[in-house]
């Protein structure tokens, strides 16, 4: 039962952030990602993913890609 909710809950929590994410695509036209990140979902434009990846915040050898391919949902 708690599994339930708890899957109910994620469920939520994910048409929330997919509906924040093509919200903001539509009004800026810029690519969004929806990741999980520290327990919750994040809506990350891809703009700032390049930056972040410049800057050497995630680990050597991570790029734009990888973070894609691992991004629950994408806008465009």
């Amino acid at each position: 039962m708690i599994g339930f909710i708890k899957r109910m809950w994620f469920a939520w929590r994910y048409k929330r952030a997919v509906k924040k994410a093509v919200r903001m695509a539509g009004m800026t036209g810029l690519k969004y990602y929806v990741i999980y990140i520290n327990k919750g979902l994040k809506v990350v434009p891809k703009k700032a993913v390049k930056e972040l990846v410049a800057k050497h915040r995630f680990k050597k050898g991570v790029t734009v890609a990888d973070i894609e391919k691992r991004a629950l949902f994408v806008t465009r």
